[in-house]
């Protein structure tokens, strides 16, 4: 969703969520957005006037208001950011489209897909540039790797196979996540980990043409990390998708709940003329710090493949913290801020908008259904 008119920059940020105890805002978006040109942290909201008095006092913040209505209603504001729980997305969201600003949501857009679709068409009607936090797409290594099957490293692709850690929806919880414990949340294995990675698989290899999938919940009960009180799951810990993707290729994606002490996060594409390997030390892999290797060829062993330097486009001061949480966020910014300004490149991608948003939460209801049935569920046909 483009807007008409390019903006001027720099672009004036307010964040709904940014909390002086910390948290994603705090971890990811503030230090993306001072490692960048082009964007003012302009101001803040928060649940009530005293906390967004706090963050603004911790963060430099010069204005700080008790609600995202106010907020979304400043003229001081270009671009609202909303880094919130997945549950509070829609009426936090929806101010800030109703004020025709440009917004950038946190990955899920809702709760479930009628929200994303309900948020999606409000941004479309009032013609507003949008961005959703699917970090992946806009990391550099991940738009190489891209590239490199694009232009046929592998030849012909013929399977890719995916096994992660989910970080959420391990034996034990903390009062921040407590709320991931409920599938209705919109908060689980199969929306954060789960839908990023498939996400970036799809970016780089095509979308999926029909899926099997298993989704369990083997931990029904889990333990809080310093009370040892005993809290009922109903969000599931196991996720094994299988498939077909549109080109033909044969696709296994595995996502465990908690972490793993062998494999954080490894990703495969084998191909009749080379393979190429992802891996990343980190469950939420799609923050940062992921690593490229390939063979092809007469080559009989892997060897890592450097990222070129036009990737970084002109964020070089990142390339040595790539494996900081703010990487990713600070490269979607850096393509938003190109966007609505009107000079992104012509052959370079823009962010994944609201747009996108829709279709992937689509795609993670029918795994779900392919789940329920017990049987092979071919996404064309509900519009996945």
């Amino acid at each position: 969703m483009t807007s008409t008119s390019p903006r001027r920059e720099p672009i004036r940020v307010g964040v709904v969520g940014l909390s002086a105890s910390g948290g994603w805002a705090a971890t990811a978006h503030v230090p993306a957005l001072a490692g960048l040109d082009g964007y003012e942290l302009r101001a803040l909201s928060a649940g009530s006037a005293e906390s967004a008095r706090a963050a603004g006092e911790k963060y430099a913040v010069p204005l700080a208001f008790g609600s995202a209505e106010e907020l979304a209603r400043s003229d001081e504001v270009d671009l609202v950011v909303v880094t919130v729980k997945v549950p509070h997305h829609l009426e936090l969201t929806r101010p800030a489209l109703e004020a025709g600003k440009m917004v950038f949501s946190e990955w899920p857009l809702g709760a479930d897909l009628a929200q994303a679709e309900e948020l999606a068409d409000l941004a479309q009607r009032k013609d507003v540039l949008t961005a959703v936090g699917l970090q992946a797409r806009s990391a550099p290594p991940l738009r190489y790797l891209r590239d490199l099957v694009s232009d046929g490293y592998v030849g012909r692709v013929l399977s890719t196979s995916m096994l992660g850690s989910g970080g959420i929806g391990g034996a034990t919880y903390d009062d921040d996540h407590a709320y991931v414990l409920d599938v209705t949340s919109g908060a689980t294995l199969l929306t954060i980990p789960f839908g990023h990675s498939v996400d970036a698989l799809t970016m780089v290899l095509g979308e999926f043409r029909e899926v099997s999938a298993l989704i369990e919940n083997l931990r029904p009960e889990v333990t809080h990390v310093t009370s040892r009180a005993v809290a009922a799951k109903s969000a599931e810990d196991q996720i094994a998708v299988t498939g077909v993707l549109e080109s033909g290729a044969v696709a296994a994606m595995h996502f465990r709940g908690g972490t793993s002490r062998a494999t954080a996060f490894h990703w495969e594409i084998n191909g009749t003329e080379g393979d190429l390997v992802v891996k990343a030390d980190l469950a939420q892999w799609w923050y940062g710090g992921t690593r490229l290797y390939g063979a092809r060829g007469e080559e009989g062993a892997l060897t890592e493949l450097p990222v070129p330097a036009r990737y970084q486009r002109s964020l070089t001061r990142w390339t040595e913290r790539s494996a900081e949480p703010a990487c990713g966020v600070a490269h979607e910014y850096a393509l938003l801020r190109d966007q609505a300004t009107g000079s992104l490149a012509p052959d370079e991608d823009g962010v994944p908008d609201f747009r996108h948003a829709v279709p992937r939460h689509a795609m993670l209801e029918r795994v779900r259904e392919a789940a329920r049935a017990g049987r092979r569920v071919t996404l064309a046909e509900h519009g996945a």
